[in-house]
């Protein structure tokens, strides 16, 4: 079995976000695999900043043996309106279960905040993606040009409760 489809082998640690994470996560939108090409303008001055990790619900995927615990992914829930804004896993993990383990956590904490939808409007390369975790395509989000020349799919989670 290829490491890129293993699942998770090493124990991972979902954890808050806090100011001093903002570096690491900004590196890892920036640098994304899934944003090169003609997408790569879409993240290319793309930061997230302690600004943003203070105001929403922002939270990492940590390889929990690894000192310092490096950042294998992060999503950030924002509550009003309920929607998942941002969703990333680093790209030599992607296939390892840790986007899995960050959507079932997101589900875990919007279920606790009490909201029972979170709207996800999708990159185009990760619609199958949010199709095997559970989202339900709801429409397109047109092109807004210059900062985002592409239509995008909508999702959205129906958030179980317990």
């Amino acid at each position: 079995m290829s490491s890129r489809t293993s699942p998770v082998s090493r124990p991972v640690t979902i954890r808050r976000a806090v100011a001093r994470d903002a570096r690491r996560l900004t590196r890892l939108v920036r640098g994304s695999g899934a944003y090169q090409g003609k997408y790569a303008v879409a993240v290319a001055g793309y930061r997230v900043g302690p600004d943003y990790i203070e105001a929403h619900r922002v939270f990492v995927a940590v390889d929990a043996e690894e000192q310092g615990g490096r950042v294998l992914g992060f999503y950030s829930l924002v509550l009003a309106p309920p929607e998942l804004d941002l969703l990333f896993v680093a790209d030599d993990v992607q296939g390892r279960g840790i986007g899995r383990l960050l959507v079932a956590h997101m589900l875990s904490e919007a279920r606790a905040a009490g909201t029972d939808r979170l709207k996800v409007v999708s990159h185009p390369p990760a619609q199958d993606f949010y199709h095997r975790v559970g989202a339900v395509r709801t429409g397109t989000v047109f092109a807004n040009p210059p900062a985002v020349p592409w239509d995008r799919p909508a999702f959205e989670f129906r958030v179980p409760s317990r």
